[in-house]
């Protein structure tokens, strides 16, 4: 994200501060992942779509680390949140809409270029136990109302922990219509103008693999 000071150079997307809202950092989503690192070899890094979509977006970060706990009751009393600090009044986790759903009030106001949406789901490929990520698609070349980010518990009666520095969401910029413009079809291998370059690629898997 850029600087306050050099907003008069047309950035494609733009935070605005909320008031009185606390400090959640807007950061490039990188490219490890810690979960990879912990495996054999690291093998999750030899793959290309892997890594390109564990960077394609920012993430937002948590200013403070809290516990979630779900009941598995519909009510919004039956998820419980509390802040390490004992301060959940002031923080941007609640419980909102009930039925083990978690809400964050993101504390920016977004806007992107015309004709961009903004994508906001969950970090990519960092899974988290007992909670998944909701995904929203906003129109923020326009919208003047703000947007939550919501994670739906799948645990209950246990304690699902959110660290402080850990990302909640994603954001990922789409051109609105884009979606639109493509109609799938399907067609034999052959008919593939650089079929003889997947044949290439094929054949040398296989010998690698003997």
């Amino acid at each position: 994200m850029l600087p306050e000071d050099q907003l008069d150079q047309e950035p494609d997307l733009v935070a605005y501060r909320l008031p009185d809202t606390p400090d959640m950092p807007i950061v490039p989503a990188p490219v490890q992942r810690t979960w990879w690192d912990a495996a054999p070899l690291r093998y999750a890094y030899r793959c290309l779509p892997l890594l390109m979509a564990n960077q394609n977006g920012w993430w937002i970060l948590n200013d403070n680390t809290f516990t979630v706990r779900w009941n598995g009751g519909a009510s919004t009393a039956a998820l419980s949140v509390r802040y390490t600090d004992g301060e959940a009044d002031r923080r941007q986790a609640m419980s909102h809409f009930g039925h083990g759903i978690l809400t964050f009030h993101v504390p920016y106001l977004f806007r992107t270029p015309p004709g961009w949406n903004l994508l906001v789901r969950g970090p990519a490929n960092l899974p988290k136990d007992g909670a998944h990520p909701l995904e929203g698609l906003v129109e923020t070349d326009w919208a003047v109302a703000t947007f939550t980010m919501n994670w739906k518990i799948t645990r209950p009666d246990a304690d699902i922990v959110f660290e402080a520095g850990e990302p909640l969401l994603m954001l990922l910029p789409q051109r609105r219509g884009e979606l639109e413009r493509f109609h799938p079809a399907h067609a034999p291998i052959s008919r593939m103008p650089d079929a003889g370059d997947h044949r290439a690629w094929h054949d040398s898997r296989m010998a690698f693999a003997h």
